[in-house]
């Protein structure tokens, strides 16, 4: 049987941290196998940002390439090719750096790191929602509202999903 931790603190007087109520369960006869974390979005958008896309332009070597400028709080903006027909100077979007581990809907997860696109580097990914695993669609990268916060350093949090 599968029991949620949050149902169950809700009849405890004290909040008691996942472990040690697994222990107390299993001390008065109710066995825990085991604790699994549940996540609505696989990966819980982990090393996900929020970046701006400052500069766009083609990219010299490919007809359906662009070659981005994007801002996502650091000292320097990152340089990132990019395939989608939507992008453009001026949006939000959710940027997944090298060092991120995406969850595409298809397919193993996977670790971004700087790499050389028709020889010219990007310093990591502006995404869809099928490679973030946030829905079904691979048209176009997800564009954020221009009235979306961020704070430093521009982490996106899951609560943005429900704007998305």
């Amino acid at each position: 049987m599968t029991i949620s931790y949050n149902w169950l603190c809700e009849y405890l007087p004290v909040k008691i941290e996942t472990e040690r109520l697994s222990r107390i369960l299993t001390s008065v006869g109710l066995e825990v196998e085991h604790i699994e974390k549940y996540e609505s979005v696989k990966g819980g958008l982990k090393g996900l940002v929020i970046g701006e896309v400052l500069e766009c332009i083609p990219h010299p070597n490919a007809d359906k390439l662009r070659l981005t400028k994007v801002d996502v709080g650091g000292p320097e903006p990152l340089s990132i090719v990019c395939g989608a027909p939507n992008v453009a100077a001026g949006q939000k979007v959710v940027v997944a750096v090298p060092g991120t581990t995406i969850h595409p809907l298809k397919g193993d997860p996977i670790t971004l790191k700087i790499a050389k696109i028709r020889g010219v580097e990007s310093h990591g990914m502006i995404c869809a929602e099928d490679e973030i695993g946030l829905g079904e669609s691979h048209a176009g990268i997800i564009v954020l509202p221009p009235t979306v916060k961020w704070a430093a350093p521009r982490r996106l949090i899951s609560s943005l999903i429900p704007i998305i």
